[in-house]
């Protein structure tokens, strides 16, 4: 076979791999409109609902610190694809009890439990067999980061809008049928369309509990990756408060609409696109670190804008805007990750960082709703724009970022 004929089948896998995905991650933003808002109408409280999307959030904790270890013995691909048709599984269930008049709040919860505890391995899974399958297709590992972080905002662009216009015309339950299909088509495009990548992997077998522990201790003594993944805990923090409960809350007291909140998130989605399209084209060209600052810095501003209750379109630009700047934030990240993190350690390192980003998010949105019912809207929402604006800022006087644009080895000056 020639370089040309093995870069062409590259391609097509990685691309396959990046379709399984999007079809997989637009299931999920049903979901994510699904649900609250759900839970909205059946409750009308916000404290409920930020309970749901903190189970919703609690598993991928525990899933990402655990489960990584688990990727790396299982193996990339399958794991994927059990993970997959676990999660459907679970998904059905929701909507199938409800049309039964069996499914009560606490069940619910256990349900959004366990179909975020399941799918968590599955992201992680398809994340890990990107570098093989890029290199395997003769693409840079910056557009390749840049892609899979395009495959999730494009989910947003798509999936968010459609959930907005089903849960409007169907109902929130019968999404969730839609939601269980996106997991088995998943799955079955991994199955068979997605070669297992080669993986490294070391000659001396241990136990679970000592690779577990190995990827830990490679995360701590990281300084970069450790500072990064500290940041993104306090503002993942604030973004679980902002999207799980403020903008389903906001949709429904400001403009009365599902609608309005699916728009919110396809056009943040939608600007993400831009803004991952762009740094895959030039972002080779620019310093990582101060990207990477000025797009964080960029994100909060819009949430003010939100604060002053504008019309829909406003908001629709404000979180436009946000999303082009939020864009190219993981692909920076995924890329020093690729670069600093061993082959055959991918899925534990990976699934610790994960777990340290999400830990506070559950807290965040508990707080977020009873942030709103004690403190009202507007409050909360110049309160979260004010400590992600303060957060961001900070990062312009760190100087661990440095090594964003050091290679691994190479010495600072």
């Amino acid at each position: 076979m020639t370089d040309r004929t093995a870069h062409k089948n590259g391609r097509r896998a990685i691309y396959l791999l990046f379709a399984a995905n999007t079809i997989s991650l637009i299931g999920n933003q049903l979901t994510l409109i699904a649900i609250p808002w759900f839970v909205l109408e059946t409750t009308g409280s916000a404290a409920q609902t930020g309970l749901t999307a903190f189970f919703n959030i609690l598993p991928i904790v525990i899933a990402s610190f655990f489960g990584g270890t688990m990727v790396d013995r299982l193996g990339y691909k399958r794991t994927s694809i059990v993970a997959d048709l676990a999660s459907g599984i679970t998904v059905i269930f929701v909507p199938l009890l409800f049309g039964l008049g069996l499914l009560p709040f606490w069940m619910l919860l256990v349900l959004v439990f366990l179909s975020a505890l399941l799918d968590t391995p599955g992201a992680t899974a398809r994340a890990a067999l990107v570098p093989e399958l890029a290199a395997a297709a003769n693409m840079p590992l910056e557009r390749a980061s840049a892609w899979l972080q395009i495959v999730e905002r494009t989910s947003r662009l798509i999936g968010a809008p459609l959930a907005g216009l089903l849960v409007a015309v169907m109902g929130a339950q019968n999404v969730l049928w839609l939601d269980a299909a996106t997991f088995a088509l998943s799955a079955v495009m991994v199955a068979f369309l997605v070669p297992a990548a080669h993986r490294v992997i070391p000659p001396k077998k241990k136990r679970y509990t000592a690779d577990l522990a190995e990827g830990l201790r490679f995360l701590r003594q990281d300084h970069l990756l450790l500072i990064i993944v500290g940041v993104v805990m306090v503002t993942n923090f604030l973004d679980a408060a902002i999207s799980s409960v403020v903008l389903p809350v906001y949709a429904r007291d400001v403009y009365h609409s599902a609608v309005a909140l699916g728009l919110m998130f396809g056009l943040s989605g939608g600007g993400a696109v831009l803004g991952a399209l762009m740094y895959g084209m030039v972002g080779h060209n620019y310093s990582r670190r101060w990207v990477f600052v000025g797009a964080f810095i960029a994100v909060s501003l819009p949430i003010f804008v939100l604060a002053g209750l504008p019309p829909l379109p406003v908001v629709l630009l404000a979180k436009f805007v946000s999303g082009i700047a939020a864009g190219p934030i993981n692909p920076i990240l995924s890329t020093v990750e690729y670069e600093r993190i061993p082959p055959y350690m991918r899925g534990r390192v990976f699934g610790a960082i994960t777990a340290g980003a999400w830990m506070a998010m559950p807290l965040g949105v508990l707080l977020g709703g009873y942030a709103i019912e004690l403190a009202g809207l507007v409050p909360t929402l110049l309160a979260v724009g004010s400590c992600y604006l303060l957060t961001t800022l900070s990062l312009t006087f760190n100087p661990v970022l440095k090594r964003m644009d050091t290679a691994v080895g190479e010495t600072l000056l």
